[in-house]
């Protein structure tokens, strides 16, 4: 008797959560990863149709889960935010995300990039930023004609789908810019920057905290005017 071996269907195929990876191998390729993926969060924080994610691996075949990959940060426009243990593509109507950015540390390699490049070419990836902390150097490509080609100038770049800015001169770090020209910030500026909000809102809080003080010694005084002006048989309100 001869017995013929079925395929899994794709309902049985496990999609993990993660690749066993780190996110980071340090803590400056860290840093970065968070400042671009905050950064984005905050550009997108009032639309519901665009989900912003940071390490998430990215499914783009139904019953492939050998193909994957995860980018640093992805944006997918078009897709409601909320929590994904993965991106499978196929349960997002379809859409791949966007845009995606890598952050190098020293352990990337250019085989390894390559890979990641013809992955994101092949998967509908539109716009593709690789920024090298350790330079600091921005590579950026966009697709032209189904395929990813490299953006000659990154200095002043202008993202056609984000509507973020790109800043790099020599001797200074990468400067990304929100649409209304605010720069990403790091965590220790986002803390710095709400330290001193709740530095300027205390003293504001103080200074109206003695103009109200100043105000009601100034009602006292108008009260007891006022009483000694009876006693004198003169109305107040009548001078």
């Amino acid at each position: 008797m001869i017995t013929q071996a079925t395929a899994p269907s794709t309902s049985d195929v496990v999609y993990p959560d993660s690749d066993g990876e780190p996110m980071a191998d340090n803590t400056l390729q860290y840093e970065w990863i968070h400042t671009i993926k905050s950064g984005l969060d905050n550009v997108f924080a009032d639309d519901p149709d665009v989900f912003v994610a940071g390490d998430l691996l990215w499914y783009p075949v139904e019953g492939d889960n050998k193909t994957r990959t995860a980018p640093d940060a992805l944006v997918a426009i078009g897709r409601p935010k909320g929590y994904r243990g993965s991106y499978r593509q196929w349960e997002e109507a379809g859409i791949a995300p966007q845009v995606v950015f890598e952050v190098l540390s020293p352990g990337n390699r250019p085989a390894e990039m390559a890979r990641k490049r013809d992955f994101y070419e092949e998967h509908g990836v539109e716009e593709y930023y690789i920024y090298n902390p350790n330079g600091p150097q921005i590579e950026g490509y966009i697709r032209r004609d189904g395929r990813l080609e490299e953006i000659p100038q990154m200095h002043g770049w202008i993202s056609p789908r984000l509507g973020i800015q790109f800043e790099l001169v020599p001797g200074s770090d990468l400067t990304i810019r929100e649409p209304d020209g605010s720069p990403f910030m790091t965590h220790q500026q986002v803390i710095q920057a709400r330290d001193a909000e709740t530095e300027r809102a205390d003293r504001i809080a103080a200074k109206a905290d003695r103009l109200s003080a100043k105000a009601d010694r100034l009602s006292a005084k108008a009260d007891r005017l006022a009483a000694k002006l009876k006693e004198m048989g003169i109305d107040p309100d009548e001078v």
